[in-house]
């Protein structure tokens, strides 16, 4: 599908949002942000084919921001990442946009980093959680974590979850999360097991496939 997207307008985000993207030099869409951005605000899910370096983080990460009700502190995004590196640049990344909405609150949480540390943040109320599988597993299990008020499930780089021996955390992870949420699930490669995460957990999925730009 190819697109001719001239400018972030064009693809259905608020002025605010708009107004942000401005301030931090974001100029036109890359192909994967002009192909995701309507489908995920439209609520449908997503199987994205997409190499690091196509602007993937802004392509799930804007229309995310878009259904945060910042009046509920609990988590209504959930972004599953295969590096503590990766969560942490993602959470930097929606911080970025969350410029001018104040009160916005995203906890990156991962193995390696004291417990005391996430439960006292987790307490404190977050909006939009980023983590590694194995993290965000442990503190499901310790009740710690509640999910009820989930929105939107993102899996980046599901084949490198895969690769590292992450699959059978995020399956259960899967299984843990409310009937109904959107979910995005973002892999370079498409491999049979990421497929079948596909067929059980995604609904209606629009499958796009691009290249860096």
């Amino acid at each position: 599908m190819s697109t001719s997207v001239e400018s972030f307008a064009d693809l259905g985000l608020s002025e605010s949002l708009l107004k942000t993207l401005t301030e931090i030099g974001y100029e036109t869409p890359s192909p994967i942000q002009a192909q995701c951005i309507p489908v995920l605000l439209d609520g449908h899910d997503i199987l994205g084919m997409a190499q690091t370096g196509t602007g993937k983080t802004a392509a799930f990460a804007l229309p995310l921001m878009e259904t945060i009700d910042i009046k509920v502190a609990k988590p209504q995004a959930l972004i599953l990442t295969p590096t503590r590196e990766l969560a942490i640049q993602v959470a930097e990344a929606l911080q970025s946009y969350a410029k001018n909405l104040p009160g916005f609150h995203v906890l990156p949480i991962y193995g390696g980093q004291s417990y005391t540390i996430q439960l006292k943040q987790l307490a404190r109320g977050a909006h939009v959680i980023v983590g590694t599988p194995g993290r965000v597993m442990d503190h499901l299990e310790r009740k710690t974590l509640n999910l009820d008020n989930l929105k939107t499930l993102v899996l980046d780089e599901a084949d490198e979850m895969l690769r590292m021996g992450f699959i059978d955390d995020v399956e259960w992870i899967l299984e843990h999360t409310p009937e109904q949420h959107q979910t995005a699930l973002f892999s370079a490669t498409m491999p049979e097991q990421i497929r079948r995460v596909d067929q059980k957990h995604l609904v209606d999925t629009n499958e796009l496939t691009m290249k860096a730009a």
